[in-house]
């Protein structure tokens, strides 16, 4: 784990999960052995087959990571990570195995429950049954039948159940479809509402510059205009500037004659 974690933080934290689950994995194995019920086995074998998922995820990490340093790493390094990540496989697929085998197991032990002893046990059955009266007899096949009713009923409850699920399910999808459909048909909505103010927002930005464009014509002929009378009243000889339609020509200057007394 040292040196993995010397390649790289990511891959020696990968692999201390892994050694984990394995850890653990061979513990819930131990512990499973040591269990009589049928019931309580396959609740341990649920959990087992959980930490599997996750250690067969990670594994898939593992080998992202490695594939991720291939470009930067020597050859003797690369060999040596792919041999830990075959080794984390194999001893992965013995777990898998194992677990198949506990679960074939726990599948006889209920069918057995269902069907009743095997072959081996006929003749010692016969035996016992030879050596009972018909009263204990009856009460014996009376016990097997109510245990097969309530056997049957317990089936029974559990395909209610699950048919309840399913039926809740199927109405939750159905009410979830119809609010992603109406969820759909108001972004159509707003979508074409965008559009639309887009639209408006171009026509008055085109408007706008028009008023703008009238407006700074108008500021220059009005300059112009004042500029004209101005130059006209500070200069009213001057030729060049024709008068102004409207506007009356300054009165000439008048020039006092002197008499002599």
């Amino acid at each position: 784990m040292a040196s993995l974690s010397g390649l790289s933080e990511e891959l020696g934290e990968i692999e201390g999960q892994i050694l984990d689950i394995f850890r653990a994995l061979s513990n819930g194995f131990q512990k499973l052995e040591k269990i009589k019920d049928s019931n309580r086995q396959s609740r341990q074998l649920e959990e087992l087959t959980g930490k599997m998922r996750e250690c067969k995820r990670l594994i898939k990490e593992f080998d992202r990571e490695v594939k991720d340093l291939e470009y930067k790493s020597d050859a003797d390094t690369t060999k040596m990570l792919s041999e830990k990540k075959q080794s984390m496989i194999k001893e992965l697929n013995s777990y898998v195995a194992l677990k198949k085998q506990y679960a074939s197991n726990i599948e006889n032990k209920r069918v057995d429950l269902f069907e009743g002893p095997g072959e081996g046990f006929a003749e010692e059955n016969g035996l016992l049954a030879s050596n009972m009266s018909n009263q204990q007899l009856m009460d014996q096949g009376n016990r097997m039948m109510d245990e097969t009713d309530e056997a049957i009923e317990r089936s029974k409850k559990v395909v209610h159940e699950t048919v309840n699920v399913g039926t809740e399910t199927a109405a939750a999808l159905k009410a979830q479809t119809e609010q992603m459909s109406r969820i759909v048909n108001e972004l159509d909505s707003i979508h074409f509402s965008i559009k639309k103010a887009t639209q408006l927002v171009k026509e008055l930005g085109r408007q706008v510059a028009t008023d703008r464009c009238i407006m700074a014509l108008l500021f220059l002929i009005v300059i112009g205009v004042i500029a004209i009378i101005i130059v006209k009243i500070v200069n009213p000889h001057n030729k060049d500037i024709r008068d102004i339609p409207g506007l009356a020509p300054p009165a000439p200057s008048r020039r006092l004659l002197a008499y002599p007394y």
